[in-house]
Protein backbone atom coordinates (compact mmCIF):
# COMPACT_ATOMS: atom_id res chain seq x y z
CA UNK A 1 0.00 0.00 0.00
CA UNK A 2 1.47 3.33 -1.20
CA UNK A 3 0.55 6.64 0.33
CA UNK A 4 -0.74 9.45 -2.19
CA UNK A 5 -2.04 12.57 -0.11
CA UNK A 6 -1.72 12.31 3.63
CA UNK A 7 -3.37 15.49 5.70
CA UNK A 8 -5.16 16.52 9.05
CA UNK A 9 -8.25 18.57 9.97
CA UNK A 10 -6.73 21.78 11.54
CA UNK A 11 -10.32 23.53 11.69
CA UNK A 12 -13.70 23.49 10.73
CA UNK A 13 -15.87 26.25 9.91
CA UNK A 14 -19.36 26.94 11.96
CA UNK A 15 -21.58 25.68 9.35
CA UNK A 16 -18.86 22.79 7.58
CA UNK A 17 -21.31 20.43 8.46
CA UNK A 18 -23.84 21.54 6.11
CA UNK A 19 -23.52 19.81 3.15
CA UNK A 20 -22.97 16.13 4.99
CA UNK A 21 -26.72 15.82 4.56
CA UNK A 22 -26.22 15.93 1.04
CA UNK A 23 -23.90 13.26 1.12
CA UNK A 24 -20.34 16.17 0.35
CA UNK A 25 -17.72 17.93 2.28
CA UNK A 26 -15.39 20.98 1.44
CA UNK A 27 -11.63 21.04 2.12
CA UNK A 28 -10.30 24.51 1.76
CA UNK A 29 -6.31 24.95 3.06
CA UNK A 30 -5.30 28.67 4.92
CA UNK A 31 -6.22 30.95 1.78
CA UNK A 32 -9.94 30.31 1.69
CA UNK A 33 -11.89 33.49 1.12
CA UNK A 34 -13.62 34.48 3.75
CA UNK A 35 -17.13 34.01 2.76
CA UNK A 36 -16.68 30.29 2.17
CA UNK A 37 -14.40 29.65 5.62
CA UNK A 38 -17.37 28.63 7.39
CA UNK A 39 -18.26 25.80 4.95
CA UNK A 40 -15.02 24.51 4.57
CA UNK A 41 -12.77 21.84 7.24
CA UNK A 42 -9.76 23.18 6.96
CA UNK A 43 -6.39 21.27 6.03
CA UNK A 44 -3.09 22.38 5.20
CA UNK A 45 -1.72 22.85 1.78
CA UNK A 46 0.54 19.63 0.80
CA UNK A 47 1.48 18.19 -2.07
CA UNK A 48 0.46 14.89 -3.19
CA UNK A 49 3.31 11.72 -3.79
CA UNK A 50 2.17 11.16 -7.44
CA UNK A 51 -1.78 11.51 -9.93
CA UNK A 52 -4.72 10.69 -7.80
CA UNK A 53 -7.06 8.88 -9.60
CA UNK A 54 -9.90 6.17 -9.61
CA UNK A 55 -9.57 3.27 -8.17
CA UNK A 56 -7.45 4.71 -4.91
CA UNK A 57 -8.82 4.37 -1.87
CA UNK A 58 -8.93 7.66 0.34
CA UNK A 59 -9.17 6.92 4.57
CA UNK A 60 -11.07 8.99 6.43
CA UNK A 61 -9.54 8.30 10.01
CA UNK A 62 -9.39 4.48 9.30
CA UNK A 63 -12.97 3.98 6.88
CA UNK A 64 -12.29 3.39 3.69
CA UNK A 65 -13.47 4.74 0.41
CA UNK A 66 -13.03 4.15 -2.91
CA UNK A 67 -11.92 7.17 -5.29
CA UNK A 68 -14.93 6.51 -8.22
CA UNK A 69 -13.75 9.01 -10.51
CA UNK A 70 -11.63 12.41 -9.96
CA UNK A 71 -12.39 16.45 -11.61
CA UNK A 72 -9.96 17.53 -13.83
CA UNK A 73 -8.93 19.96 -11.19
CA UNK A 74 -8.64 18.19 -8.07
CA UNK A 75 -4.61 17.26 -8.25
CA UNK A 76 -4.04 21.16 -8.89
CA UNK A 77 -6.58 22.46 -6.83
CA UNK A 78 -5.96 20.45 -4.01
CA UNK A 79 -2.16 20.88 -3.45
CA UNK A 80 -1.74 23.99 -4.07
CA UNK A 81 -5.01 25.54 -2.44
CA UNK A 82 -6.04 22.55 -0.64
CA UNK A 83 -9.74 23.16 -2.06
CA UNK A 84 -11.27 20.58 -3.11
CA UNK A 85 -15.22 18.92 -2.64
CA UNK A 86 -15.43 15.33 -1.77
CA UNK A 87 -18.65 13.88 -2.83
CA UNK A 88 -19.88 10.49 -1.73
CA UNK A 89 -22.24 9.34 -4.89
CA UNK A 90 -20.04 7.12 -6.81
CA UNK A 91 -20.26 8.93 -9.82
CA UNK A 92 -17.66 7.44 -12.52
CA UNK A 93 -17.60 10.34 -14.39
CA UNK A 94 -17.07 13.66 -13.02
CA UNK A 95 -19.42 16.16 -12.81
CA UNK A 96 -17.38 18.62 -12.10
CA UNK A 97 -13.70 19.92 -12.17
CA UNK A 98 -12.98 20.21 -8.20
CA UNK A 99 -14.68 17.70 -6.90
CA UNK A 100 -13.52 13.85 -5.65
CA UNK A 101 -16.12 11.31 -6.05
CA UNK A 102 -16.06 8.61 -4.01
CA UNK A 103 -18.60 5.37 -3.62
CA UNK A 104 -22.00 5.58 -2.54
CA UNK A 105 -21.54 5.42 1.54
CA UNK A 106 -22.35 7.00 4.71
CA UNK A 107 -20.16 10.02 5.20
CA UNK A 108 -18.17 9.37 8.09
CA UNK A 109 -18.10 12.45 11.53
CA UNK A 110 -15.29 15.09 10.79
CA UNK A 111 -13.16 16.46 13.51
CA UNK A 112 -10.57 18.33 14.59
CA UNK A 113 -7.70 15.87 13.83
CA UNK A 114 -9.54 14.09 11.33
CA UNK A 115 -6.74 12.10 8.95
CA UNK A 116 -7.60 12.33 5.24
CA UNK A 117 -5.14 9.95 3.40
CA UNK A 118 -5.48 8.68 -0.33
CA UNK A 119 -3.47 5.15 -0.65
CA UNK A 120 -3.01 3.11 -3.97
CA UNK A 121 -2.86 -0.24 -3.33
Amino acid sequence: MKTIYENKVKSIGIAANSFLEEKMFILFGDAAPQELKDFCYNIDVVDAAEEIKAGQKLYINNESFEITSVGDVVQRNLTTLGHITLRFDGSTSPELPGTLYLENKEVPSIDLGTELKIVSE
